[in-house]
């Protein structure tokens, strides 16, 4: 059964059992929250059956396209910010070979544009795609923020004048709002396939919409199996699931009582370089969804062991503010072993014929150890193996712990006021029609 292992006994130290019982109640309340829609924010709780709702037929529907947006193409370029890719880049990341940029496989390769407004970056893009047979995937739900906006401008004026606007067509794919905003109008003129972006799914919670799938499916991995593995994970956190056995609740808990404790940080961490878009993907999840009128929970991350030669001492001996989430994976897909070496004169033959995944476990195991001599409490969640089920199965525990833990702050999880502020900003430094008197006062701060 595929499941993620929640192992709060290295907390023991920082925590007592009647400290996590005392919240398991308030984590329970929230769960059923979610399910019944009786918390903030409940016009955007689709993400919560979604799992359920996917059918096969929308599954090859997505296939489908993603097979004509992939015929004869060696580049699809993914435009989108924030929740728009950060999913899906995530699972593609951890699915590829770590190399696979290097080469020419079986399917095209992705690239990624509009989340941020480079002009390097765009320009060399551009320069890149000139040699190569491109598509696109264009993902708003407005087609007005800024960032995407740029983006596929320059690549939609670069397959039209490469291949012609009825070409087009086929190369396009926008994913969207169903019937408002200036994509959708956009796509309707020029006759694009469109994917919708449901109204009551945020762009955090998005992976499992064609946000997150059709980019998934174009890299050639199999979204049937990501949906199954969302099941799975989702049946085993419903609210009538006990709470010894549930893990969102488990790490919801976990969290919110270390934070009443004074952790304002957590640093999730991970021994598998192929993860670390998948933490960058949970730092915006659970920084955007709980950061909110002066409360939350930092989220930082950390691939170790590269990051244990650079943030290694501030975590063993810097302020105590902080607490650490291991991602531990049992198992991994290839054998490869530390050779004897004749002469020995890095005095390592001692690891000699041992699995470089055994070095790694115990490097894991020592680093937890060390970091809880030191003052750091560690919470750590296992999956089975990197493969598309237990991802899915990943990121619907992620997501469900995070809306139960913004309930148990008593945030409303799924809204993002803050981060219209710098927009609002930079449309009225840029003079956007309407916003000149308030630039005015900005330029006159600066």
């Amino acid at each position: 059964m595929v499941k993620v292992n929640v192992d709060l006994s290295k907390t023991a130290p920082f925590v007592a059992a009647p400290e996590i019982e005392g919240l398991s109640h308030l984590a329970k309340e929230s769960n059923k929250a979610l399910h019944n829609g009786t918390g903030k924010g409940n016009d955007f709780l689709g993400w919560v059956n979604l799992p359920f709702e996917i059918t096969n037929e929308h599954i090859l529907d997505i296939k489908q396209a993603a097979a004509t947006l992939s015929k004869d193409v060696d580049v699809v370029v993914v435009i989108g910010i924030g929740g728009s890719y950060l999913g899906a880049k995530a699972v593609i990341d951890a699915l590829s070979n770590s190399f696979s940029q290097y080469t020419k496989g079986a399917h095209p390769h992705i690239v990624y544009a509009g989340q941020n407004i480079g002009e390097e970056y765009h320009a060399e893009l551009l320069d890149f795609i000139k040699t190569q047979s491109v598509s696109c995937i264009v993902i708003s739900k407005s087609g007005t923020t800024t960032e995407p906006a740029i983006a596929f401008r320059l690549i939609k004026q670069h397959i039209e004048e490469k291949y012609g606007k009825e070409e087009a067509k086929r190369r396009i794919v926008a994913i969207t709002d169903e019937s408002k905003g200036a994509l959708r109008q956009l796509a309707d003129t020029e006759g694009y396939k469109t994917f919708v972006i449901p109204d009551n799914v945020g762009g955090r919670y998005s992976v499992l919409t064609p946000v997150g799938l059709l980019p998934i499916s174009v890299a050639g991995f199999d979204i049937a199996k990501l949906v199954e593995g969302a099941r799975l994970m989702a049946e085993q956190c419903k609210p009538e699931i006990a709470f010894a056995q549930n893990p969102a609740e488990q790490y919801a808990t976990i969290r919110n009582v270390l934070y009443k404790k004074g952790k304002k940080i957590e640093m999730l961490v991970n021994f598998n370089s192929k993860l670390h878009f998948m933490s960058e993907w949970w730092k915006q999840l659970y920084g955007e969804s709980e950061g909110k009128e002066n409360k939350g929970i930092f989220p930082a991350a950390a691939d170790f062991s590269t990051d244990l030669h650079s943030m290694g001492q501030y975590i063993q001996e810097g302020e105590r503010i902080l607490f650490e989430t291991f991602l531990g994976i049992e198992n991994v897909s290839r054998d490869l072993r530390v050779p004897m070496d004749k002469e020995n004169l890095d005095m390592l033959n001692f690891l000699a014929d041992k699995h470089i995944d055994d070095v790694n476990k115990m490097a894991e195991l020592g680093t937890i150890l060390a970091h809880i001599d030191g003052g750091v409490p560690a919470i750590r969640l296992g999956i089975e193996k990197v493969d598309e089920t237990n991802l899915g199965s990943l990121i619907y525990f992620f997501e469900k712990a995070c809306g139960i833990s913004g309930y148990m702050l008593g945030v409303n999880p799924f809204n993002q006021p803050g981060v219209e502020a710098y927009k609002a900003n930079m449309f009225a430094l840029l003079d956007k029609p309407g916003f000149e008197e308030e630039g005015k006062k900005l330029r006159a701060r600066l």
